[in-house]
């Protein structure tokens, strides 16, 4: 829903914290959870580790906006609903995120979000895809190699996502 982004975005920062460059994140350098790669293809040149440090609040605003929200329509999507479309493609990237609603959906999981894939996410019950969505991302985590280091953590993160989407729906 299109007056959740703000509320919605400073949950997901509060999740992503600030500056981290841990050795065993294939994501490599982040800040406010944007890699230094996609602070560089927004920006259109390649930034340094200071510079993304320093990425400004509006930069932050804007790539969360474009590149996750309004990648998956969540204007568009249930109170709830687009909290945890909007969470799982920051975490781990919009197709992931599309794949996962389309399954909890009962829909193909091309990872493509067309008309008939929103349909069916609207039309499913948003507690009913917000549980089986949160169960399919745990299992995805779990699955991960990277599991054994950041695995508290994701797992601590889907369970508060869930908690405030299911609240919202």
């Amino acid at each position: 829903m299109k007056e959740n982004y703000a509320k919605w975005l400073a949950l997901i920062l509060k999740h992503e914290g600030g500056y981290v460059d841990h050795p065993e994140d294939p994501g490599g350098a982040t800040m406010k959870g944007i890699t230094l790669a996609t602070f560089s293809a927004f920006k259109g040149k390649p930034m340094s580790k200071d510079e993304l440090r320093a990425i400004s609040d509006a930069d932050v605003n804007t790539i969360y906006k474009d590149q996750y929200w309004d990648a998956l329509n969540c204007d568009d999507l249930k109170s709830g609903v687009d909290l945890l479309a909007f969470d799982m493609a920051v975490n781990k990237g919009v197709r992931r995120a599309v794949k996962l609603m389309q399954r909890g959906a009962g829909v193909a999981d091309d990872g493509v979000l067309g008309p008939k894939s929103m349909a069916a996410i609207n039309a499913a019950d948003p507690t009913d895809l917000i549980a089986k969505v949160s169960e399919e991302r745990r299992d995805f985590y779990k699955s991960l190699k990277t599991f054994a280091t950041f695995g508290r953590g994701w797992l601590r993160r889907v369970d508060e996502t869930e908690k405030e989407a299911l609240h919202a729906a």
